[in-house]
């Protein structure tokens, strides 16, 4: 009876550890990747069949590089509220004033004047009547340049600007008094035409 029960035990024994390894998880290690394969040579061109190439197409600008007419108008209104810079007699250096006039609506003229690289302008410089010709020309042309510079500096495009100097011609007032020659002694800007 005694072994009766020990094989009992026995065999309850090899349940329990039975069901215990059983439940116990083994590593199992993965199966290890295929070899690569051997990469294939490329089969060599031939003279008969040509290499495809890229073709490249010029892409066409899209953008225009000239305003249309109700840009130009609001170009036209900028310049107008510029309006002329003055200078004092015989100089030709920016006077507060004439800074503030330039400085006006300029931003703005050179947004647009960016967008837009054909369009140009144009600084024209003047003089009053007294002194000669060729003084007054030279005079007119620094007038015309320090606007120009001072217009570049607040984002007027430089390549869009050029300058001209009319010296004492063109005078927009004709009397022979300090009041009038102060009117003559300026620089204006104008839009030039498309092909100039």
């Amino acid at each position: 009876m005694k072994s009766r029960y020990l094989s009992f035990f026995a065999a309850a024994a090899l349940c329990v550890f039975g069901t215990a390894c059983a439940k116990k998880k083994v590593a199992v290690k993965p199966p290890a990747a295929p070899a690569a394969a051997p990469a294939s040579e490329p089969a060599p061109a031939t003279a008969a069949t040509p290499e495809p190439r890229e073709e490249s197409h010029p892409v066409a600008e899209t953008r225009p590089r000239y305003p249309d007419a109700a840009t130009r108008a609001r170009i036209e209104e900028l310049l107008e509220r510029i309006q002329d810079a003055y200078f004092d007699y015989d100089r030709h250096s920016l006077r507060d004033d004439a800074v503030k006039t330039l400085n006006a609506d300029a931003t703005e003229l050179g947004n647009i004047l960016k967008q837009y690289p054909d369009y140009k302008l144009q600084v024209q410089g003047y003089c009053d009547e007294r002194g000669s010709a060729e003084y007054n020309l030279a005079l007119g042309e620094a007038r015309a340049k320090v606007a120009k510079d001072y217009l570049v500096s607040v984002g007027v495009p430089n390549n869009q600007l050029s300058t001209v100097s009319f010296g004492k011609e063109k005078q927009t007032c004709e009397d022979h008094d300090e009041s009038c020659w102060a009117k003559n002694r300026r620089v204006h800007i104008i839009a030039l035409a498309m092909n100039q």
